[in-house]
């Protein structure tokens, strides 16, 4: 499993993450759960152009893109209305790669891979990048 995934995060997650700003991700792909993501993953080719082929690639890509606007997004909505935001991701991004964001899936404990993929990059980034006082 590791290995297909590694694929799909190397061949799309890095360019897609690099200009996730830029994604509205559809409500459906914002609910998937971590444990779907994981289980869309396990398929997919190992060859890199077959895998950008696949439309349950695309679909990877726009849900962990669409998951990282969202927590980027919050925390801007946060801080423009003058409140402390859950995390603090500086400008220059998330730092997240995509071997990291799979690894850091598959990671998680079978009892927390029930919670949407928004939610897992959420609490990794109040984690990884915390509020200074």
């Amino acid at each position: 499993m590791k290995s297909t995934l590694s694929s799909l995060t190397a061949v799309s997650l890095s360019a897609v993450l690099a200009v996730s700003a830029m994604a509205t991700p559809a409500l459906a792909q914002s609910q998937m759960t971590v444990a779907q993501f994981l289980e869309a993953g396990r398929d997919i080719p190992r060859n890199r152009a077959a895998a950008m082929l696949r439309a349950d690639t695309r679909r990877l890509v726009r849900v962990a893109t669409g998951a990282v606007s969202q927590v980027k997004s919050e925390q801007a909505a946060a801080e423009l209305a003058g409140n402390r935001p859950n995390h603090c991701i500086p400008s220059s991004g998330t730092g997240i790669t995509p071997e990291a964001l799979v690894a850091r899936f598959e990671g998680m404990p079978a009892t927390r891979r029930n919670v949407t993929v928004t939610q897992a990059v959420r609490d990794w980034m109040a984690e990884r990048y915390p509020c200074r006082a």
